[in-house]
């Protein structure tokens, strides 16, 4: 596309709302905050919601839909409706697409996927690329969130942390740094056909997660390493089924198995500056009443 037709058709997506699906998720309540900071109109859609939106009822997605030119697109786990939903969008003039994904998608190795997700996603990414749309796709890694606000937040509340995790690390990533990509995505004219994967700065361990997460909030916090087996034992005793309590094992095991340690250069790319390291998400966590208790 020639700069000319780029900032064309930019000028002519500022005018129309961008749509935001899952708009109440850890990212996606992000974007919409950033998009709205810009003065840009947005379609926040989720379930419970400012707009009705269900990715399991095909009936709420043409008013979603409608007026849209671009969108975020943060899929159900465990599905293959991005590809009909796709369609749909196409129908309507939609010309540039966002997709939220995940690390590890393009390693078979990655991850058991026993519930089907991995397959879901990958037929996502498939979907976007095959779709002759204007589409960027973001591939983040476990979220810093997941302690303040999602996964592990109620054990952090509780100020002990255990998971059949070992001493595996992982580069986690600041949903802030998740969101900031992703409207750069939608709102700028560079990132067409590109695939970032997003991480933190650098891998830290469970053990280290939880002192920079202590002294950020001045409580103790522990970190128990337990056994595939004695993991599955507590959340079956808890009231989880043994097939739903395996399967949050399995979630770990990548964790555990260090895959993902690794730091990706996506953030870079996409801003033009490093990642937030965890300790600065931790702090400005504390510092905006955002850890749990």
């Amino acid at each position: 596309m020639d700069r000319l037709g780029a900032r064309q058709l930019t000028g002519v997506m500022s005018e129309h709302p961008i749509l935001v699906t899952g708009a109440t998720g850890k990212s996606g309540r992000r974007v919409v905050s950033r998009l709205r900071a810009k003065g840009l109109p947005v379609r926040a859609a989720a379930r419970n919601g400012e707009h009705i939106f269900d990715w399991t009822d095909s009936g709420t997605w043409d008013a979603a839909l409608e007026g849209v030119r671009s969108m975020y697109i943060v899929q159900l786990d465990g599905t293959k409706l991005v590809r009909p939903f796709i369609e749909r969008a196409v129908q309507h003039g939609v010309q540039r697409i966002v997709l939220a994904s995940g690390r590890g998608i393009d390693n078979p190795d990655y991850a058991k996927d026993s519930s089907g997700v991995f397959e879901g996603i990958v037929d996502s990414e498939a979907a976007v690329r095959e779709s002759g749309l204007e589409w960027t796709i973001s591939r983040p890694g476990w979220f810093a969130q997941n302690f303040s606000e999602g996964f592990f937040a109620d054990a952090i509340l509780a100020g002990e942390l255990r998971l059949p995790a070992g001493d595996g690390a992982a580069s986690f990533v600041d949903a802030e740094d998740i969101a900031a990509v992703v409207v750069a995505a939608l709102t700028e004219d560079r990132h067409a056909g590109q695939i970032y994967e997003l991480s933190g700065p650098r891998a830290v361990t469970l053990t280290e997660v939880v002192a920079t997460i202590s002294e950020a909030t001045g409580r103790e916090i522990r970190y128990v390493p337990l056994s595939v087996e004695g993991y599955v034992a507590e959340l079956v005793q808890q009231g989880l089924p043994p097939a739903d309590a395996e399967a949050f094992a399995d979630v770990i095991e990548p964790l555990r198995e260090g895959r993902d340690e690794y730091v990706s250069d996506g953030v870079q790319r996409a801003l033009g500056r490093p990642p937030r390291t965890f300790a600065e998400f931790a702090k400005s966590t504390a510092e905006t009443g955002g850890w749990p208790g």
